[in-house]
């Protein structure tokens, strides 16, 4: 496409095979749309492309992302304001055409197998009926759809008046890796019992705060993790009460209820990890943590030659294997085929 639409607080342009989502630096930008600066969204990482009315006289675009296809939106795991959605660009009223022609455009563009099944002939009840619910919202059985901007298959009235569709869409297929990029390099920020810091790379160090830090944090002294042993991450946002950053360890070793008596934790407060700041370090260690469990565990690479050739592998070295696929698979890093395919070819191995 190569057009350019202009929004508040950003600006999306229609390549041929991505959406560019450019961010405004201005004051008025919320604080994590001027840090991201710009996102590129490749078609195949998009479910669907919905156009509602807004609030003062405007439409809201809505590019919605397939599960799994990005990490900030994984971590943030449905906490986001709305006007922190990086997917949602806010038009004037009067350009309602014009966000229609590129929304159809942007449709057309997506790829088969973004959604689920199809139910034809039903109505979907009135926009203010729907309530939000997960990370990006969800589609449920036949004429319960969760949220409006899931699947925009015709656009309601102004008063919210029912509105008969040609076809209700599922949920969004998920995907099996991250297809937006994460923000990228060395991330730092203060927490209210420390600092936490990511190489970008390999390492997240915690450096606790005589001020802020429990006991517990005390004593067991500044932390340093490997990105190879931790199976995920947690975020609770600042803005609600007992927010936290919480590494999660492979191997499932008991921890601590609470994150403020847990190493392996970071909590906020008082101003400290605000979401423009700890939500995209949450979201660069979840990538970087799912592209080192893909190369710990090739779930689609063949056998090694020695296996190849009928020779048998040491049972304690298998079952070490099928451990640590059990944890990856639990953390939602490999999926419930990969699971099942990669055992079944470690067990035929014995």
């Amino acid at each position: 496409m190569g057009d350019v639409l202009a929004g508040n607080h950003a600006t999306w342009e229609f390549e041929s095979d991505a959406l560019l989502i450019r961010f405004d630096r201005g004051n008025r930008t919320p604080k994590l749309l001027s840090v991201l600066r710009e996102r590129r969204v490749p078609h195949e990482a998009l479910a669907s492309v919905t156009l509602t009315p807004g609030k003062r006289g405007t439409v809201v675009l809505h590019a919605v992302p397939r599960p799994g296809a990005d990490p900030l939106m994984e971590a943030a795991a449905g906490q986001l304001k709305e006007a922190c959605d990086p997917y949602r660009l806010v038009l004037p009223a009067d350009r309602e055409t014009l966000a229609e022609y590129y929304r159809d455009e942007l449709r057309a563009r997506l790829p088969a197998d973004a959604m689920g099944p199809v139910d034809t002939g039903a109505a979907v009840g009135p926009v203010g009926a729907l309530g939000p619910v997960g990370a990006m919202g969800s589609v449920g059985a036949l004429g319960s759809i969760d949220s409006p901007d899931v699947t925009d298959v015709t656009d309601v009235g102004a008063a919210g008046a029912p509105a008969h569709v040609d076809s209700v869409l599922t949920a969004p297929t998920p995907v099996d890796r991250f297809l937006v990029a994460p923000p990228q390099g060395p991330q730092s920020f203060k927490t209210y019992d420390g600092r936490a810091s990511f190489d970008g790379v390999s390492e997240v160090s915690f450096r606790w705060s005589w001020t802020g830090a429990s006991t517990e944090k005390w004593k067991a002294g500044d932390q340093t993790f490997s990105v190879r042993d931790l199976c995920g991450v947690e975020w609770r946002s600042p803005e609600v009460l007992d927010g936290y950053l919480r590494l999660v360890p492979r191997g499932g070793a008991p921890r601590p209820p609470q994150p403020d008596l847990d190493p392996a934790s970071v909590v906020f407060g008082l101003g400290y990890g605000p979401v423009h700041l700890s939500l995209p370090f949450a979201a660069a260690v979840l990538a970087a943590i799912r592209g080192r469990a893909a190369d710990r565990v090739p779930v689609h690479a063949a056998a090694p030659a020695g296996m190849r050739d009928g020779a048998s592998r040491d049972p304690g070295a298998v079952a070490e294997r099928i451990r640590h696929l059990g944890e990856l698979h639990q953390a939602g890093l490999v999926t419930d085929a990969e699971f099942s395919a990669k055992k079944a070819e470690l067990l035929a191995e014995l």
